[in-house]
């Protein structure tokens, strides 16, 4: 039945999801060209409002345990399990105070309205996934940009979707360029469960009545750990917050 009832409401959601990216992509423009930075960022923020409150017709609901765990005024390396694209514009809006930033495949730095100029104009990394010698300087960049400014970078080091919910092992070489470069920053390890729901039939009908659920654990300071103790830290704290499905 819930699928059944999906499909009309799966298309709702994708006219306005689809609509609030072309809606969006001329403001990121105007911001990021006449007024900067900030300007920018803000239209971003409001941009991924709009596409998470656009979940609530699937009665989807977001739940954040441990905002106060977020260090304040500090470069931070988010570090997180993923297990769709609703980690993303949850992390957006609702850590937009972070000025979030993304390592992010280079294919998306091209075609998709909104979604593609905030990644290249935003500050974050375009990496090819096959070609080192271009992804290593790319994440250099980014984990200096953020160790400067006391942005966040957000890496799922899973490297891709987990389709059930189960972690896949983490990779450490994006981890380890990015605790080398953000020497002030501090780990910041995020547990997402139920966000794959959303997706559990595919692409379509989309899952309903999912709660996302999104801990946030306390912080790491790069400096007290060396990086096989940080990495191994991290990767543990996250996955056993993971609920078995």
């Amino acid at each position: 039945m819930e699928k059944l009832v999906s499909y009309p409401l799966t298309i709702v959601y994708y006219f306005f999801f689809l609509l609030w990216l072309v809606f969006f992509h001329p403001i990121q423009w105007v911001c990021f060209t006449f007024f900067g930075y900030n300007a920018h960022r803000i239209s971003v923020a409001y941009l991924n409002w709009f596409l998470v409150r656009t979940t609530h017709v699937l009665g989807t609901t977001f739940h954040l345990k441990g905002m106060e765990n977020i260090p304040e005024n500090k470069p931070l390396i988010i570090v997180a399990n993923h297990q769709s694209l609703h980690d993303i514009t949850t992390m957006i809006w609702f850590l937009r105070k972070t000025h979030p930033k993304f390592i992010s495949k280079i294919e998306l730095g091209k075609g998709i309205p909104s979604v593609s100029y905030n990644l290249r104009h935003g500050g974050s990394a375009l990496i090819d996934r096959k070609d080192p010698k271009q992804a290593l300087p790319e994440i250099k960049k980014v984990a200096e940009l953020i160790n400067a400014n006391n942005y966040a970078i957000v890496i799922f080091p899973e490297g891709t979707r987990s389709k059930n919910g189960q972690p896949k092992p983490f990779a450490s070489s994006g981890l380890k360029m990015l605790y080398k470069f953000a020497p002030d920053a501090y780990f910041l390890p995020i547990t997402i469960n139920n966000s794959w729901k959303m997706t559990k039939y595919g692409s379509f009908p989309m899952g309903l009545g999912n709660a996302l659920n999104f801990e946030i654990h306390p912080a790491l300071k790069v400096t007290d750990f060396s990086f096989e103790e940080i990495f191994e830290k991290t990767e543990t704290i996250i996955t056993q917050a993971i609920q078995k499905t």
